[in-house]
């Protein structure tokens, strides 16, 4: 490895580490970088899901105190995330290469679609919690409502799909679920994001660190960028222009499909 090249991946680990911690969508950072230096599709989403996992461990640290008294509820969302993961990556693992190099410019523009519509959503979802607390009296229940509880865990078991088979913006596809089923804080659901992103990538690395092509020198540098970008994104995350991170991230995104499609031609 070419060390420029190593140190511009250890760097795109902090970045990605502080994008997840903060709203997700960090892959979205270190797969077209790793693309970009010569590595298959496959070999750098499995190495990138292994590499962020410290770094979403760090954040979901960082957030523990947005995460008192959520232990229950923790119980029940962890399984169907872990779940999710391990049918994530059967699905990359049994398919083969040319499907999912054929799939991911279509997800990778998934996920660019879904952060600049992020704004949005979060707008739509503060109008409605706020219209549901005046109908009553002006307090917002901490539960979900009861017919919406297997919704929310079938849809968190299918981000959990989507995670363990690629794992960008999946951070951004629970908060716009969560923020739509559940009446908490923002910054609470943010936490629990945090936690379901690092089951997510701790399950699907498990699996692929002993059954999938990985790249071991990206994966320690990705750590190791992504436990500082972790702790960066959980100490000062809430102070940066969100503006600017979704701009980064739409930017590289669509460079990262460009890049993809030429690939292909």
């Amino acid at each position: 490895m070419i060390w420029w090249h190593a140190v511009l991946i250890a760097l795109a680990g902090v970045w990605a580490g502080m994008i997840n911690t903060v709203v997700g969508s960090g892959t979205l950072v270190t797969f077209p970088v790793l693309v970009a230096f010569g590595y298959p599709p496959v070999t750098a989403t499995t190495s990138n899901a292994i590499g962020l996992v410290p770094g979403t461990i760090t954040g979901a640290i960082g957030y523990r105190k947005e995460l008192r008294g959520q232990f229950g509820r923790l119980l029940t969302f962890v399984p169907a995330s872990a779940l999710g993961a391990v049918g994530g990556t059967v699905l990359l693992l049994s398919l083969p290469p040319d499907a999912f190099e054929t799939v991911v410019p279509v997800l990778v523009g998934l996920a660019v679609v879904l952060v600049i519509i992020q704004p949005r959503v979060s707008t739509w979802v503060l109008r409605r919690r706020e219209t549901r607390a005046e109908r009553k009296g002006g307090q917002d229940g901490d539960e979900p409502a009861k017919q919406g509880t297997v919704l929310l865990l079938t849809l968190i078991f299918l981000v959990g799909v989507y995670g363990g088979y690629f794992t960008a913006a999946q951070g951004v596809m629970l908060m716009a679920i969560m923020g739509m089923l559940m009446s908490e804080p923002i910054q609470r659901l943010n936490g629990i994001k945090n936690v379901l992103a690092a089951v997510v990538n701790v399950v699907a690395g498990t699996i692929y660190a002993f059954v999938a092509p990985i790249s071991w020198p990206v994966v320690a540098l990705l750590a190791g960028g992504s436990i500082l970008g972790g702790w960066l994104g959980a100490l000062v995350g809430r102070r940066l222009p969100p503006t600017v991170l979704r701009g980064v991230i739409v930017v590289v995104g669509i460079a990262a499909v460009i890049q993809l499609v030429l690939r292909q031609v």
